[in-house]
């Protein structure tokens, strides 16, 4: 199995004004395809070839860390550009998630405002993470290109906050970024369908 790029699912600017075409367009075709490229130099000869990408990211981890890094990232990018969409965010969530947010993690609100602190908290590059780890929801942050698969956990939603993700738009303001990713830019339909196939 070679990591191959994928296309964006929306047009460079879809999601403007929130995120810029500039934005996507360095993101996707520079960030994301240098994770490809370097991923597929690194998995050569790794004795982790024909893997699934899951497999690889797990089995890399605390291994082989340039692999993991590539690996992990090539991972975290192919979901989150179908984390977002044109008109998303906001609280018209699919009910079965809302329900599972008000049991698990205190409604809505509360939800919003933790992924926001995990997201604006999370010192240097990182992520900021809905997972589902043990039929439970979770709030989660991890640097670099770690995600909840390495720590037993299901990734459902996660929101890039690596500079290259919001430095054209939003100059040092992480916090508006992360506004307007939970706001306006959220796939709930994708989470759902992750949601859906996790538990």
């Amino acid at each position: 199995m070679s990591f191959e790029l994928p296309d964006l699912p929306y047009a460079y600017d879809a999601l403007s004004p929130y995120m810029s075409a500039e934005t996507l367009e360095y993101h996707h075709d520079k960030h994301h395809q240098a994770y490809v490229t370097n991923g597929n130099n690194l998995l050569k000869d790794s004795g982790l070839e024909g893997k699934s990408l899951e497999d690889v990211v797990k089995e890399s981890f605390g291994k082989n860390p340039g692999l993991f890094n590539n690996a992990a990232q090539h991972y975290n990018h192919i979901h989150f550009w179908k984390w977002m969409k044109k008109d998303g965010g906001g609280t018209s969530l699919p009910g079965v998630l809302a329900s599972k947010i008000d049991s698990d993690l205190g409604g809505y609100d509360k939800f919003r405002a933790d992924f926001l602190a995990a997201g604006a908290t999370q010192f240097g590059s990182g992520w900021a993470w809905l997972a589902l780890k043990g039929g439970k929801l979770e709030i989660m942050k991890t640097p670099n290109g770690e995600n909840p698969l390495v720590h037993g956990a299901t990734p459902l939603l996660g929101c890039d906050v690596w500079e290259h993700s919001y430095y054209i738009d939003y100059r040092n303001a992480r916090p508006k970024y992360l506004e307007a990713f939970v706001d306006n830019m959220i796939n709930w339909d994708y989470v759902l369908e992750l949601y859906e196939a996790a538990s």
